[in-house]
């Protein structure tokens, strides 16, 4: 199941205010590697695809795996333009849908928060539903073979 809005919005906080901290910067290029599908909200997927590639290391793209700069001048800048010119990240955003980035998510975005993310991240909601009703195929199966089982009425 992707991430609701608000656990999309301090994974690119996280991305944005703490590329800095050597204690996060592997985390951070370690998000960076996810797939978008991720991300539940649109907004949020658009600015999360604009930090990929606007953060990814230039290196062979046939023969090496991608790679990002983080930390230091570059990703400062890389922040700063999508804070300043949203419409850079698509036309249609606004000030208000980046207002937040750079800003620190707070002490709850912690290893053990961003551990909980990637299982969010890669969750498949058709894994939970098939589950539930495999559950509630059973009670019918049950019934159905007692009656096979069961001598027929004359």
């Amino acid at each position: 199941m992707p991430l609701d809005a608000e656990d999309g919005a301090k994974v690119l906080q996280l991305i944005t205010s703490r590329y800095d901290q050597r204690e996060w910067r592997k985390k951070i290029e370690k998000t960076l590697s996810l797939p978008p599908s991720g991300m539940g909200d649109e907004v949020q997927r658009k600015i999360f695809m604009y930090f990929k590639f606007g953060l990814q290391a230039y290196k062979s793209r046939r023969a090496d795996p991608p790679s990002w700069i983080v930390g230091g001048y570059a990703t400062k800048e890389v922040v700063d333009r999508a804070r300043l010119k949203p419409s850079e990240i698509d036309p249609a955003l606004t000030p208000e849908h980046v207002a937040f980035l750079g800003t620190d998510p707070g002490p709850d975005v912690d290893e053990i928060w961003w551990e909980e993310m990637l299982v969010k991240w890669f969750e498949e909601p058709e894994a939970e539903e098939a589950a539930e009703e495999e559950g509630k195929e059973h009670p019918d199966d049950s019934v159905s073979s007692c009656e096979e089982d069961s001598p027929p009425k004359t």
